[in-house]
């Protein structure tokens, strides 16, 4: 009886010893392991930026950083509204992310400011002129800071010498955009200067909200021979008011991002949105994985298309040269 009572209690010591072991088992005793959270601001909703978006998230689920799994990733529209973006990089950093992914230029500017000296990495993408914008130093260099990310200078000259091959008789070229976004000033003196040398006049229509932007495309009608928005994200937020503009006046638009060629504009030599995304992905995980963000060289975007949309050009009688159609990525017929 006894020797029965000492193998009952052997046996109940065992199992006891046997759970106590899994509940020390692997890396994550003492609780869950704790998944990264990842703030993501943008400015406002368009289709150029929800595409750097989607490629982020796209990307980081390639790296191992899969949404709901294995990173949390917090997404948080400003509306167009830059103080709004400050409230949001503001309740991040009050938040504790481990990271923050701004969108543009705006957002950015308010993420750095919030994340100033709390060690909070913030990794920028879609911002035109990261140097101008108070963003990092110098380019081509480590930033020592918490800050890095992807930049992406328009390549206007390339957008100015398109509008020329396509209206070869343009002399007076119509600029809209949002003068309180640095990206789209930097842009803006960057064509100015350029067009010089074409002997081009530019006459400015400036806004300052959505609700402006078919005012301003109206009072070009009869002053232009084409018209061009730059990066600026007011102005592509009301997009489809320009273009109705445009389209009734037979007015040839000519855009900076890639999107709006697709929603009706006669083409762009653009960035390729969806992979700068990818490319802010890339480093973010890099900064997850425990490297430091002052160590990281911001990069310049690294791929650019040329879209052209004949079925737009066709619609005002404008003939897309030959040579244009051939060497274009993508051709909207």
């Amino acid at each position: 009886m006894r020797t029965r009572f000492l193998a009952v209690l052997a046996l109940v010591a065992l199992l006891v010893v046997a759970v106590a072991g899994c509940g020390q088992s692997g890396p994550q005793s003492g609780g869950e392991k704790k998944v990264p959270v990842v703030g993501v601001t943008q400015i406002v909703r368009h289709p150029a930026l929800d595409l750097d978006y989607q490629g982020f998230v796209d990307q980081m689920a390639k790296e191992g950083f899969v949404d709901g799994e294995t990173v949390k990733i917090i997404f948080k529209d400003a509306q167009g509204d830059p103080n709004l973006a400050k409230t949001i990089a503001d309740q991040f950093v009050a938040d504790k992310v481990d990271a923050i992914l701004s969108i543009t230029t705006p957002s950015s500017q308010a993420a750095a400011q919030a994340a100033k000296g709390t060690g909070i990495p913030v990794v920028f993408i879609a911002v035109s002129d990261a140097v101008g914008a108070g963003l990092i130093k110098e380019i081509g260099k480590p930033t020592g800071t918490n800050i890095t990310g992807v930049y992406s200078a328009d390549p206007v000259e390339q957008q100015m010498d398109l509008i020329e091959e396509v209206v070869p008789n343009v002399k007076r070229l119509g600029l809209i955009y949002n003068a309180g976004e640095d990206n789209s000033v930097s842009n803006a003196n960057r064509i100015k200067a350029y067009v010089k040398n074409k002997n081009w006049q530019v006459i400015e229509a400036t806004v300052t909200g959505t609700s402006d932007v078919q005012a301003a495309a109206q009072s070009l009608v009869g002053r232009v021979d084409a018209v061009f928005v730059p990066q600026d994200n007011t102005v592509i937020a009301a997009l489809e008011a320009l273009l109705q503009v445009c389209r009734t006046n037979k007015i040839p638009f000519f855009c900076g991002d890639t999107e709006s060629v697709k929603r009706g504009a006669i083409g762009t030599v653009g960035n390729d949105e969806y992979d700068c995304g990818a490319q802010g992905a890339e480093i973010m995980a890099r900064i997850l994985r425990g490297e430091d963000p002052g160590t990281i060289v911001p990069q310049e975007i690294r791929k650019r298309v040329l879209l052209i949309n004949k079925k737009a050009a066709d619609a005002i009688g404008l003939e897309i040269p030959k040579s244009v159609l051939e060497r274009a990525d993508e051709v909207i017929e």
